[in-house]
């Protein structure tokens, strides 16, 4: 094979002790140009080689004078405060940008939930915010759809606005540019409602052509301990057209897909999976991956690849040893639910055409771990480099599991800045280059 030919990235297993089998990416040479292929060597650890901790954080809320950390050259700056559990952001086609307030609450499923303790109520509200001149400071703030059942994914297609709620996905007709839904909508899929932990969220996103809707549904349990009556159309990616007909599952064995969204510049779905608990600290790492049609991702046989799940007592193994692994490794219980990609090369040159990872932050890791906004670099639609933190400062302090608020969904505003949704700490937060 000649320097001009690609040397295709190798897969190895390697046994060592306490450790289990794991992928190592080669990069791979074009001419003298090296493609680095490889987000990191991820060695994992032996299945309870930690004890599993339940090491929740306590959320103090920002100071008045404090603000989350973006490297130098970036100013960070409130969107919107004091605002019910802001979770997901949506922009429309034409600026409006839409926010999605709910909360986990107590439905069966969270009994057992480690995250945090689930609240009584949920605000069920989209609140829709204009900054027509973009300085930062929206001129308008209203309720734009209220009623709702734990909402998250929105989105605008073809003269419809659609919402994700926990129990289905719902349409409703819309113009463009209109402040409030007046309209009653159609339930146009019924879904599984709730699940374990944070995993009622239902996120959308539309084919590149507008003729597909994919919907992420999340399990509805850690590992199957409910059984696996307990989770048909769960773990999965849905795939749907625009009027709720011709369901199918796109892509399955994903525990809790959350962030969607296409890779620049291609048509392939990237999803942010949040992993299974239980089996210590550092495991098993959150990725996000490109999404393979008809792929099988392992939950709940296998995780991080081939790796069976001992829990599962060696059931499935046809399934197991057909695992994807996964693209990137986001870190062990980091809650890696936001996703986007930097399609519009906003911000600086360093930062074009790569991926945005919001992380919530881990309830079951004895050191907490996430907490933060992470930037993966993208060459050619395939990560390029390693992981980066790009917003930190949420945590407040290691020692008593402080943290000032909690980083979820991630949106690029038409003017450029990136906007975060801290739900935990009631907030919007902007980032844009000084």
């Amino acid at each position: 094979m000649t320097a001009k030919q690609l040397l295709i990235p190798a897969l190895f297993i390697i046994w060592s002790a306490g450790c289990q089998t794991t992928r190592v990416k080669q990069s791979a040479t074009v001419g003298d140009r090296v493609l680095t292929g490889a987000i990191d060597t991820l060695i994992l650890p032996a299945p309870f080689a930690t004890q599993s901790t339940r090491n929740i954080s306590k959320v103090i809320g920002w100071p008045q004078d404090k603000t989350p950390v973006a490297p130098t050259g970036f100013a960070v700056t409130k969107f919107a405060d004091g605002l019910d559990n802001p979770r997901w952001i949506y922009v429309a086609p034409n600026g409006d940008i839409f926010i999605a307030m709910a909360n986990t609450i107590s439905d069966g499923f969270t009994k057992t939930a480690g995250e945090k303790q689930p609240g009584t109520k949920s605000s069920n509200t989209i609140l829709l915010l204009r900054d027509k001149d973009g300085d930062g400071v929206p001129e308008l703030k209203k309720v734009f759809l209220a009623g709702l059942n734990r909402p998250l994914g929105m989105l605008i297609l073809r003269g419809k606005f659609y919402v994700g709620n926990t129990n289905g996905l719902w349409m409703y007709p819309y113009e463009d540019g209109q402040t409030e839904m007046t309209a009653a909508g159609t339930k146009i899929v019924e879904l599984p409602a709730g699940g374990y932990n944070n995993h009622w969220t239902r996120n959308l996103i539309a084919s590149r052509d507008g003729s597909k809707i994919y919907v992420s549904v999340g399990s509805g349990s850690n590992v199957a301990e409910r059984g696996l009556d307990n989770e048909i159309r769960r773990a999965n990616i849905l795939e749907i057209n625009p009027d709720g007909s011709g369901e199918r599952i796109f892509a399955s064995g994903l525990r809790n897909p959350v962030g969607l969204g296409w890779a620049t510049g291609t048509n392939i779905l990237w999803t942010a999976v949040n992993e299974r608990d239980g089996l210590g600290d550092d495991l098993v790492p959150d990725y996000a991956t490109s999404v393979k049609e008809n792929g099988f991702y392992g939950w709940p046989f296998a995780y991080y690849g081939n790796n069976a799940d001992p829990r599962m007592k060696g059931e499935r193994m046809d399934l197991v040893n057909s695992t994807i692994t996964p693209d990137v490794s986001m870190g062990a219980h980091t809650a890696s639910l936001g996703l986007v990609f930097n399609e519009k090369n906003y911000l600086t040159p360093a930062y074009a055409g790569g991926m945005f990872i919001g992380q919530h932050g881990s309830w079951n890791r004895s050191e907490l771990s996430g907490y933060k906004v992470v930037y993966v670099p993208f060459a050619n639609g395939k990560p390029s480099g390693p992981v980066q933190d790009f917003l930190t400062g949420f945590i407040a302090n290691r020692d008593n599991s402080t943290v000032y608020g909690r980083p979820v969904g991630v949106a690029f505003a038409r003017d450029g800045s990136l906007l975060v949704a801290d739900d935990a700490g009631k907030t919007i937060w902007r980032i844009r280059k000084k």
